[in-house]
């Protein structure tokens, strides 16, 4: 190994090393700046002592003292690395680990608790979850999403500062959803229950991130977490699906029917919980999900990308135009929604330091097509403006895809050049993250001033 060689695989142990150590939610970025001189000065120590580079790296890392723990973990996540021999030791069982374990699991049951009591709050009031849609349907999130924001600012040990700003994001949230006399199925009620999720979830965002939202790597984090929770989330879904069956199938035996039980209080209650639930699951059992959601990513983008493109091919083959009304608009922003979450969760999956490869130039063809149809999409919306005047559900469209637009069209650009080697791939990653509070403040706009500006149609 040459010198120029063995400095090079240094820096990139370095760079996995600070990597993953930025992740870590306890420890910020002054912390992580010292510990690095730390790990480097042991470094430069042991390679002035006489061993190779590579394996003063190792040394260092077993050496960090109170950061073993730290260095277990890591090597946990990088098994395939020969230094795992030295720094994996199993302590899983210590009582300092049983008791942290018991406090989170408890924090997770009393939010969990919390949010399946919510949903059932408002029949206190003589409201029904089957027949109040318009009080449901933008209220979901309200009820559910601040007990998965107060777990995780509990885990991240949240200032009060920050406590206060989430707990007013909420209220601001809950009288978005309920100052406003909106009609049931009116187009306004529609764009409310649709956007106030998405503004409500960038604020379990902001409690994710906690003092660092300002760091583009716990941003990355949290799009991560985001994934994470929703293969969760489905996956609990299908197990209350089966639990229901059983349900069904065994009380029905005996005589019993059991339908109220279950539409009143297991599917809903048990709905709000898996909020809670799939967040702590993500917390606990990184390791099991970070192998699942990156093939699920591998998986779809290469067909999503086949089924745009044959969409595309039909659209200039037949010559036929897109029809842009409702179902349709929200159909069509849902799939440019899918895409975005394909590329923003296989950029947080993907090691930074990887060289180009096909599954790059697939994802660069998925955006391309997605940009492609956003654009088809931006015409015919403005055309039906200019024809038929605008109403929310056409202005709500044409502010998100010109969003999506500005978007895909400069992560094509970015991909582009990280395929031809001119652009870093960290310059993606700092796009997709930079780009996060345009989404907050849109949903926020379309909440807050829609309704009053549209006269609440």
């Amino acid at each position: 190994m040459t010198a120029v060689g063995g400095q090079d695989e240094l820096e990139a142990q370095f760079a996995q090393w600070r990597d993953y150590v930025q992740r870590r939610r306890e420890l910020r970025q002054p912390d992580v700046d010292e510990l690095e001189d730390h790990l480097r000065g042991s470094v430069d120590e042991l390679v002035g002592s006489g061993l190779r580079a590579d394996e003063a790296f190792l040394v260092a890392v077993k050496r960090m003292g109170s950061l073993d723990e730290l260095s277990r973990e890591f090597a946990r996540e990088h098994s395939e690395r020969l230094w795992k021999q030295l720094v994996l030791t199993d302590d899983s069982d210590s009582p300092a680990a049983r008791t942290r374990s018991r406090r989170v699991l408890l924090a997770m049951v009393v939010c969990a608790a919390g949010a399946a009591a919510s949903i059932k709050v408002p029949e206190l009031f003589g409201l029904r979850l089957a027949s109040d849609g318009t009080f449901y349907g933008p209220n979901l999130s309200v009820l559910a999403l601040p007990w998965l924001a107060g777990f995780l600012a509990w885990r991240r040990q949240a200032r009060r500062p920050l406590i206060g700003i989430l707990v007013g994001l909420f209220a601001l949230g809950a009288a978005a959803a309920n100052a406003y006399p909106l009609p049931e199925a009116s187009q306004s009620m529609v764009i409310t229950s649709i956007h106030l999720p998405i503004a409500l979830w960038l604020v379990v965002g902001l409690a994710y991130v906690a003092d660092e939202w300002r760091s583009s790597r716990r941003r990355m984090d949290f799009i991560r977490f985001t994934g994470e929770w929703f293969v969760y989330f489905v996956l609990i879904a299908l197990g209350g699906g089966v639990l229901t069956a059983f349900v069904f199938g065994t009380f029905q035996a005996i005589g019993i029917d059991p339908e109220k039980f279950v539409s009143l209080w297991l599917l809903p209650c048990g709905g709000m919980a898996a909020t809670v639930v799939a967040g702590w699951l993500v917390e606990a059992k990184q390791s099991v999900v970070e192998n699942i959601a990156p093939v699920l990513t591998r998986l779809f983008t290469p067909l999503f990308t086949a089924v745009l493109l044959a969409f595309l091919v039909a659209i200039v083959w037949t010559s036929a135009g897109i029809d842009v009304e409702r179902q349709a608009l929200i159909l069509f922003d849902l799939l440019l929604v899918v895409v975005l979450g394909l590329l923003l969760y296989s950029t947080s999956a993907r090691d930074p330091l990887a060289p180009p490869g096909l599954f790059d130039k697939l994802q660069l063809a998925l955006v391309v097509s997605a940009l492609a149809i956003d654009v088809l999409v931006l015409v015919e919306i403005a055309g039906r403006i200019t024809e038929g005047g605008t109403t929310p559900n056409r202005t709500a469209a044409l502010g998100e895809n010109v969003i999506l637009l500005a978007n895909l069209a400069c992560s094509a650009w970015l991909l582009l050049g990280f395929l031809r080697r001119r652009t870093p791939f960290a310059a993606l990653e700092r796009w997709q993250t930079g780009y996060l509070p345009v989404y907050a403040a849109w949903a926020w706009i379309v909440v807050l001033a829609f309704p009053p500006l549209f006269h609440y149609v």
